[in-house]
C-alpha cells in the first residue's frame, strides 16, 4: 500500500476514465426511483393538505412539483453531460471557479442538507417499524429506541456501500426499487378498488372547496411537494460512473420522473378516497391511518412495506451524499482523508463514514418537519446559483464536453427564475428557518476568505502550517490503513477530461489548502501552501 498516495493509471479506464465500473440504464432508473420514492410521500401529503386546505388544490400542487422537478432534471442533465465531474452543484461551481460560493454551499451541504435528509428518512423508518410492531414505550424510551433503530439501519447500509457499486449495492437498489413500487401499488390498488367498484367518492366531491390560493401557503405546499420529489439530480453526483451519459441520463430521468409523478398522484387520490379531509389533515402517519381504515386485519402490511421502501431511499441518499463529500475533499476544501477511495471497488468509504457520523448528530436537532424546513432554503438557493452558472457558460460560449446535451436556453432561465422566486418567498414567509441556512452560508464565506484569500490569514502562519499539515498527513495515513482507501485529488488533466480534453488554457495553481508532493518514489505527502491559491486548481510537482 502506498501511504498518502494517489491512485495511479492502473486504476483508471483505458480512455482515462476515473472510475472502473459503470452504471447502466436500469441501474440509473433504479437509483432515481430509489432516491425519490421514500419518506416524502408518507410525510408531506398531510403538510400540503394543511397549507392549501382542499383535495383538488393538493393534487394540483403535486402536479406542479412534478413539472418543476422534471424541468430541473433536464437542466441538470445538460450540466452533467457538459461538465463530467462527480459532486453535483459543488463540482460545477468549482469548475466555474466560483470558489467562495462553492465553499459556502459546501458548508451547508455537508452540515445540513444531506445529513438532515438521511436523518429524516431514518426517523421515519423507525417510526413506522415501531408503530407496525405495536410497541408502546414511555416518551424517553421511545425516543431512544427510535434513534437507535434508525442508527442501526444507517450503519448496516454504510457497510453495504463499502463494497462494489455494480456488483452489490446497485443490485440491492434495484430490488429496493421493486419493493417501493409494490408498496405504493398496495395503496393505489386499494384506493382505486374502493373508488371504482365500491363507489366511495364522497371525499372527492367539490375538490376545490375551501382552497387557500394565497402565495405563502402555495409556496410552502410546493416546498413540501418538492421535498417528496427531491433526488432527481442524483445521477449528477456520480456522472463519472454512468455508462454513455448522453443517452443514459436523459432517458433514465424521463422514464423515472414520469413514473414517479403518476405514482404520487395515484397514491394521493387513493388517500383521499379513504380518508376524509379533516382526518387527513390531522394524520401523523397517513399510510398507517389509510391501512387501518381500509385493510382491516391486513393493516399490519403497510408499515412493513413502508419500512422496506425507506431502506432504498436511505441507500440512495448515502450514494449521493458520500460522493458530494468526496468531491469536496478532492477539491482541497476538506481534510485529505475524506477523498479516500477503495481501489478495488471505487467506494468512497471515508466520505461514507463521515456522512453517517454527521447525520447521527443532526438527527438530534429536531423532528422531521424542522429538518425539512432547514433544508428548503439552502437547497433551492444553491440550485439558483448552479443554474446561473449554466446560463453564464451558455452566453459566454465556454468550452464544454463535445458530447453534451444542449437544451433551449429558456429551460435553465425558467428554472433559475423558479428557484429564485421560491427562495425569496421562503425568506419573507419563514425567516426563522431560512436564518439557519443563511447563518451557515455566511459562516462558510467568512471561513473561505479568512483561510484562503486574506493574505494575513492563518495559512501564512508557520506554526499553523506545520500543525495542520501534520494532522492532515497523519489522519490520512490512519484512515488509509483502517479503511483501505487511497486519497484522490482533482488536477488540470481531469478538469480537461471533464469537458472532453478541450483546450481551456487553464493555468496551474498550488493546491489549496494542500499540495501534492511526489518527491518520494514510494510515498507522497501533502504540504500546506504558504500563499493562498484558488482551491480546486492543482499542480503536481514531480
Amino acid at each position: 500500500m502506498l501511504l498518502m498516495g494517489v491512485k495511479d493509471d492502473s486504476m483508471t479506464g483505458e480512455n482515462g476514465e476515473s472510475r472502473s465500473q459503470k452504471m447502466g440504464l436500469i441501474g440509473a432508473i433504479s437509483y432515481i426511483i430509489g432516491n425519490i420514492v421514500g419518506s416524502g410521500i408518507f410525510i408531506t401529503p398531510t403538510s400540503i393538505t394543511k397549507e392549501v386546505n382542499s383535495v383538488g388544490l393538493s393534487l394540483v400542487i403535486w402536479l406542479m412539483a412534478a413539472l418543476i422537478s422534471l424541468l430541473g432534471s433536464f437542466c441538470y442533465v445538460e450540466l452533467g453531460t457538459s461538465i463530467r465531474l462527480s459532486g453535483g452543484d459543488f463540482a460545477y461551481l468549482c469548475f466555474m471557479k466560483w470558489y467562495p460560493v462553492a465553499f459556502a454551499f459546501m458548508s451547508i451541504g455537508c452540515t445540513i442538507n444531506y445529513p438532515a435528509t438521511l436523518a429524516v428518512q431514518s426517523q421515519t423508518f423507525a417510526e413506522y417499524v415501531m408503530r407496525g410492531a405495536n410497541i408502546t414505550l414511555d416518551d424517553d424510551s421511545a425516543f431512544w429506541a427510535k434513534k437507535l433503530l434508525g442508527f442501526a439501519l444507517i450503519l448496516l447500509l454504510m457497510f453495504m456501500n463499502y463494497f462494489s457499486l455494480k456488483t452489490f449495492v446497485q443490485r440491492f437498489s434495484i430490488l429496493a426499487s421493486l419493493a417501493k413500487i409494490a408498496a405504493t401499488l398496495l395503496i393505489i390498488v386499494t384506493g382505486f378498488y374502493l373508488l371504482l367498484f365500491k363507489s366511495e367518492s364522497e371525499n372527492l366531491k367539490k375538490p376545490f372547496k375551501g382552497s387557500d390560493f394565497s402565495a405563502g401557503p402555495i409556496v410552502r405546499a410546493l416546498f413540501a411537494g418538492l421535498f417528496s420529489y427531491d433526488g432527481w439530480d442524483i445521477l449528477n453526483f456520480g456522472a463519472e460512473e454512468i455508462e454513455n451519459p448522453k443517452r443514459t441520463m436523459p432517458l433514465s430521468i424521463l422514464i423515472g420522473m414520469s413514473g414517479i409523478a403518476i405514482i404520487y398522484l395515484a397514491v394521493n387520490v387513493a388517500y383521499f378516497v379513504v380518508l376524509p379531509l379533516e382526518v387527513f389533515k390531522e394524520s401523523s402517519a397517513v399510510a398507517i391511518d389509510f391501512a387501518d381504515a381500509s385493510l382491516g386485519k391486513a393493516a399490519f402490511v403497510m408499515p412493513v412495506m413502508v419500512a422496506i421502501l425507506l431502506v432504498g431511499s436511505l441507500n440512495s441518499t448515502m450514494f449521493s451524499a458520500s460522493r458530494y463529500l468526496q468531491a469536496v475533499s478532492r477539491q482541497g476544501h476538506l481534510p485529505s482523508f475524506i477523498s479516500g477511495i477503495a481501489p478495488h471497488c471505487d467506494s468512497p468509504r471515508a466520505a461514507l463514514f463521515v456522512h453517517v457520523l454527521v447525520s447521527m448528530a443532526v438527527s438530534f436537532m429536531g423532528d422531521p418537519d424542522d429538518l425539512i424546513n432547514y433544508v428548503a432554503f439552502a437547497q433551492w438557493s444553491q440550485r439558483a446559483f448552479t443554474m446561473s452558472a449554466l446560463i453564464w457558460v451558455r452566453f459566454r460560449n465556454q468550452p464544454l464536453h463535445p458530447d453534451r446535451i444542449r437544451l433551449p436556453i429558456v429551460f435553465p432561465i425558467l428554472f433559475f427564475l423558479i428557484c429564485t422566486t421560491m427562495v425569496v418567498i421562503s425568506i419573507l414567509s419563514d425567516f426563522s428557518s431560512s436564518a439557519v441556512g443563511l447563518g451557515i452560508l455566511l459562516g462558510g464565506l467568512i471561513i473561505f476568505f479568512y483561510f484562503f484569500v486574506w493574505e494575513r490569514a492563518l495559512p501564512s502562519v508557520k506554526a499553523y502550517e506545520n500543525i495542520s499539515n501534520t494532522i492532515d498527513e497523519e489522519t490520512t495515513k490512519f484512515i488509509q490503513i483502517v479503511l483501505n482507501v487511497m486519497p484522490e485529488r482533482v488536477g488540470d488533466e481531469e478538469m480537461k477530461h471533464a469537458i472532453g480534453d478541450v483546450d481551456t488554457n487553464v493555468k496551474s495553481h498550488k493546491v489549496s489548502p494542500s499540495e501534492i508532493d511526489l518527491t518520494s518514489p514510494t510515498r507522497t505527502t501533502f504540504t500546506r501552501s504558504s500563499s493562498p491559491a484558488p482551491p480546486g486548481d492543482f499542480d503536481t510537482h514531480l
